[in-house]
């Protein structure tokens, strides 16, 4: 592969993980229904990319059964290893299953345990360490060096952002006149692989030529807003970024390879509260009766409550990432929206 992902690299991908990862749905979000939730009117039409439909809950089984599947009958054997907080663990875990190879993942202590639980029941073995992302990666590279094992990264190689750029090329050929695409951005696989992929489709004639990709992470670990904007990559420590209640966007700094595409493809990166995540949670569930998990629900927090920051679109397409939501998340939102009868 080249040093960044072309075209015809996001194609093959496609064509690699199709059958296993799902091309997902877009849904048009209606005004009258965010109107009837008390919620900001957008200006423009809405449409949601739902990557929680995929089978693991998340668009993370592009990435990872794109690398999997190209290993070779010998390292498939020796078996494969990533340090996730959980929706790449369950990529991994999906993707070695179908490929018959052994599935070592290193989480986190405090990975929400939906996400543990539904890692291993697809057969992964977890080990667990601290909070840090850079400590989990450790623990990953240690175990390589004792076993063999074959890393799949959850974000920083090409074959990863080739996968997730899959989800990009998809929201051009379903909607080709898009005018603004939002992605979460921790690692920055998505966001990598989704601009490049709309930016490169734009290119070739297959895209509006002035749509504009924009990345969309929480204001308390917003590391990679302060990577684009300084130009320089930077990392927060853990003890900044665990206070998102968003566990999938906690990463402390974004990848080298992923920063490379950002700083080539990406128009901005905009942030968002912890109030207004909740916020856009609520509004998923009710307007739509999808499930989106916290980091899967800041691109519509982005929409809603920050259009003024992004630039002017007509049509813009917001990527749900994941929807592992922890159950009793999920019933606080929906006690939260459900009318008290309170005298």
């Amino acid at each position: 592969m080249s040093e960044f992902v072309t075209l015809s690299e996001i194609r093959e991908a496609k064509d690699r993980i199709g059958g296993v990862a799902v091309r997902t749905p877009l849904y048009r979000v209606e005004r009258a229904r965010l109107k009837m939730l008390e919620l900001p009117e957008p200006e423009f039409d809405l449409y949601i990319k739902a990557e929680n439909e995929q089978p693991i809950g998340s668009f993370k089984l592009r990435g990872a059964y794109n690398m999997v599947s190209q290993l070779s009958p010998e390292a498939r054997s020796r078996g494969v290893i990533t340090y996730s907080s959980g929706n790449h663990a369950q990529g991994v875990a999906y993707a070695a299953r179908e490929v018959g190879s052994k599935a070592v993942i290193v989480m986190p202590s405090n990975a929400p345990e939906v996400k543990k639980v539904a890692t291993k029941a697809l057969g992964a073995e977890i080990v667990e360490v601290g909070p840090a992302s850079s400590e989990r990666r450790l623990k990953a590279e240690e175990l390589v060096a004792e076993y063999g094992y074959n890393m799949i990264p959850p974000y920083d190689a090409l074959q990863i952002i080739a996968g997730q750029a899959t989800c990009g090329l998809e929201i051009v050929e379903q909607l080709p006149d898009v005018d603004l695409v939002l992605s979460p951005v921790s690692g920055g696989g998505l966001l990598s692989g989704v601009a490049s992929a709309v930016k490169l489709a734009a290119e070739a004639g297959l895209a509006s030529p002035n749509v504009k990709v924009w990345g969309v992470e929480p204001e308390l670990a917003a590391d990679a807003r302060e990577s684009f904007y300084s130009k320089k990559l930077v990392e927060w420590p853990a003890e900044k970024t665990v206070r998102t209640i968003g566990d999938g966007l906690r990463t402390q700094s974004m990848g080298v390879l992923n920063f490379e595409h950002v700083l080539r493809y990406v128009d901005g990166i905009v942030t968002v509260s912890e109030e207004e995540i909740f916020a856009a949670m609520r509004a998923i569930l009710m307007a739509t009766k999808l499930v989106a998990e916290p980091s899967g629900a800041v691109t519509l927090a982005a929409a809603l409550f920050h259009a003024r920051e992004l630039p002017p679109a007509r049509k813009v397409v917001v990527i749900l990432s994941g929807g592992n939501l922890e159950p009793a998340l999920r019933e606080r939102l929906e006690a939260e929206m459900t009318p008290s009868h309170d005298a």
